[in-house]
């Protein structure tokens, strides 16, 4: 964080990213002093309405960042910045995005709980976007330029107005990570969810202790279940009303109720009732302390891949744990009618002998496993994301054979292939694992 004073006396010259939350109600001339360097500018948290015509004097500018301000249009000025790949504007009051507004070189939109109805035709002209953030918005449709797309792998649809998906989606041959959870199509399924019978948990037999973390769609916390006259150890997640970047709180709720059980997945025991501000929570299994991220979210640079610790490795044994663990929870909730949407390495908690869980149902969105023409292509929709985190762990294995390496690799290339219908199923992604943990094992 940069303050004004810092920026006035001259004292921030030569930096690259500046962080401004002070109030501003304007944009400050000062900023261009720092033209000759800045990549990143990120002015959330104040009361901007408007950017300033010759915004693109910042001729390195990559990246901005203005959410949570008073937009109520993204500003034209962003398309004549030629270097600018990233435009966050979450949680503005925006109505208008004008064709005008999309820099050539735009990779990630953010316009997460803003007010949008339509979007340009012209969004389908960016070719290098990647990753589309669009929750919390008033989207009926999207523009079928988007086909366009092909390098885009993420998008974020949840909480609009969608009576359907658009077929062009499945088009996409680099589309990975789907969150379409909140719009009319999918209110029934996640109303049922919701309506899942539920050991009910009163507030009363919880001693709620320490917070164990904090997300976008709420509060976790360490607490002891009592009941039976036995004391439990167990984690309560209050959800919080806001809306996040992958949908609502209500969907993420209807999602972990209707995972289900499976080793892999973190396990919900029951709902909570009677809390004395009315806030919806479920009591979950406590993780054990052994178990830790697997990676981390992607970075600014990386837009949609997870970043590892640069000395994080793996033997054979604990990337065909992880991978078969996580393979097989997938397959579970494809069964169930549901698709997790992020499954990625930061969503994934494992132990140093390759125990591992698939947290974190955010992004998670449901669908009629009665039509079985979107259920195949969901599935293999979201084996595209295995194989992103299959390819992570084979580059990070150190001790595979040779034959074993060579055929994990070609089992990543099938699961990242450009025709949808053309990659393996979950289940047949488990038992090409299981055969060749098998011949490492003899070959070892």
């Amino acid at each position: 964080m940069h303050t004004l004073e810092q920026l006035r006396a001259g004292a921030l010259q030569g930096i690259s990213r500046l962080t401004l939350r002070c109030g501003l109600t304007e944009f400050p001339q000062e900023i261009f002093s720092l033209a000759d360097s800045l990549e990143i500018l990120d002015l959330s948290g104040n009361q901007l309405s408007s950017l300033p015509d010759d915004l693109p004097r910042l001729s390195k500018l990559k990246v901005i960042f203005c959410s949570e301000n008073n937009f109520t249009e993204l500003p034209e000025v962003l398309g004549r910045c030629e270097s600018l790949s990233m435009v966050g504007f979450k949680s503005n009051q925006i109505t208008q995005v004008a064709p005008a507004s999309l820099p050539p070189q735009l990779r990630w939109l953010i316009l997460t709980d803003n007010c949008v109805q339509q979007l340009p035709d012209n969004l389908g002209d960016c070719p290098q976007l990647q990753k589309l953030m669009l929750a919390g918005n008033q989207l009926t449709h999207l523009p079928d330029s988007l086909a366009h797309c092909h390098k885009l792998e993420l998008i974020r649809l949840a909480a609009n107005q969608l009576n359907s998906l658009p077929q062009w989606l499945f088009s996409l041959p680099r589309l990975t990570w789907l969150a379409y959870a909140g719009n009319p199509f999918t209110a029934q399924l996640e109303a049922e969810a919701l309506n899942v019978s539920l050991p009910a948990i009163n507030w009363q037999q919880l001693a709620v202790n320490e917070l164990l973390g904090e997300g976008a769609s709420g509060l976790i916390y360490r607490a002891d279940l009592s009941r039976a006259e036995t004391t439990t150890p167990v984690a309560v997640k209050l959800f919080k009303g806001a809306m996040t970047s992958d949908g609502l709180p209500q969907c993420e709720m209807a999602s972990t109720i209707k995972a289900g059980q499976h080793p892999a997945l973190t396990q919900t025991l029951g709902r909570l009732t009677e809390h004395p501000d009315a806030t919806d929570g479920l009591v979950m299994q406590l993780i054990p302390s052994d178990f830790s991220n697997l990676a981390g979210p992607p970075s600014l640079a990386s837009c949609t891949r997870d970043v590892y610790a640069s000395d994080r490795c793996f033997t054979p044994a604990v990337i065909f744990n992880i991978a078969s663990a996580i393979a097989s929870a997938a397959a579970h909730l494809h069964q169930q009618g549901m698709m997790h949407g992020d499954l990625y390495g930061h969503n994934i908690l494992t132990t140093e002998t390759g125990d591992a869980l698939l947290s974190d149902y955010g992004a998670a969105s449901f669908y009629d496993t009665a039509n079985a023409e979107l259920a195949a292509r969901l599935a293999r929709l979201e084996v595209r994301a295995f194989g992103c985190l299959l390819e992570e762990l084979v580059d990070r294995c150190y001790g595979l054979t040779a034959d074993a390496h060579q055929q994990l690799s070609a089992l990543v290339a099938a699961c990242l292939g450009a025709e949808l219908m053309a990659r393996p199923t979950f289940e047949e992604v488990c038992e090409r694992l299981i055969e060749l943990q098998s011949q490492q094992a003899i070959a070892a």
